[in-house]
């Protein structure tokens, strides 16, 4: 079992005027085939949250600890992170230019993996994950992200997820910008990986999400911190009376 463990996390980025804290004390543990949802309203810190773990250099660090079956995850560079089993599906996947899909998700298998996959079953096993999500063959040819929709973005993203089979995934925002059909593929390939024993961390401001992809833990942050945790109920909860709700607990502790 892989677990995941943030302790008292503290993060600040670069701002006018100097260093501006976004993270305040973030304490999560996520373990193998759990499915954690963090909630909250825009500017909360949940992308920090994210990009943080993922060793993004736009974040310090400036107290805290981020562990992987007890290695120290804030000591290793970003390819170590994905080495060792962490994922990260971005809210805006970033174009690559004169890359097509089928060499860059090879070369990342590769990577993280430590050695090429063989050709013949390299080829069947991106022809099935491209087939569940219902990505047309001639996507494999396609450079990374040039011209995607929005849609085919985040199909590209649970592609990599599927074929890495990562023993930690975070998700940010991967509803953002989908349509119904679209969510709906988008959330069975990560049901998939769930189901394999991949923790998931979801990071979302809505429910619509979770409707499809269930949560067994859900936290909510605001300014930076987790005001309350819960199951499935607490998505609920937001879902009829909002974030508003949450505003004392988050001036309790600020």
């Amino acid at each position: 079992m892989t677990v995941l463990d943030i302790r008292d996390l503290h993060v600040s980025v670069d701002a006018d005027g100097g260093a501006k804290e976004i993270l305040r004390g973030i304490d999560l543990t996520i373990e193998s085939g759990q499915t954690h949802a963090i909630m909250g309203p825009n500017g909360s810190g949940k992308s920090t949250l994210a990009y943080s773990v993922a060793g993004h250099p736009k974040y310090e660090v400036t107290s805290g600890t981020v562990t992987l079956d007890g290695a120290d995850v804030l000591d290793m560079t970003v390819d170590e992170r994905a080495r060792a089993g962490l994922f990260l599906a971005m809210q805006y996947p970033v174009e690559v230019p004169g890359v097509s899909v089928s060499n860059f998700l090879r070369t990342a298998v590769t990577a993280v993996q430590g050695e090429a996959p063989k050709l013949r079953t390299w080829m069947k096993d991106m022809k099935q994950a491209m087939a569940e999500l219902k990505v047309d063959p001639e996507f494999a040819a396609r450079n990374v992200n040039e011209g995607f929709s929005g849609g085919e973005r985040k199909r590209h993203e649970i592609l990599q997820l599927e074929l890495l089979k990562p023993a930690i995934a975070i998700l940010d925002e991967t509803d953002s910008g989908l349509d119904v059909d679209a969510l709906k593929v988008v959330s069975e390939g990560v049901n998939r990986v769930r189901e394999q024993g991949t923790g998931v961390l979801l990071i979302t401001h809505t429910t619509r999400l979770l409707r499809l992809i269930p949560a067994d833990h859900v936290h909510v942050v605001v300014e930076g911190r987790i005001v309350a945790s819960g199951g499935p109920e607490l998505a609920e909860a937001i879902d009829a009376d909002g974030y508003e709700q949450f505003a004392e607990a988050a001036a309790a502790v600020r």
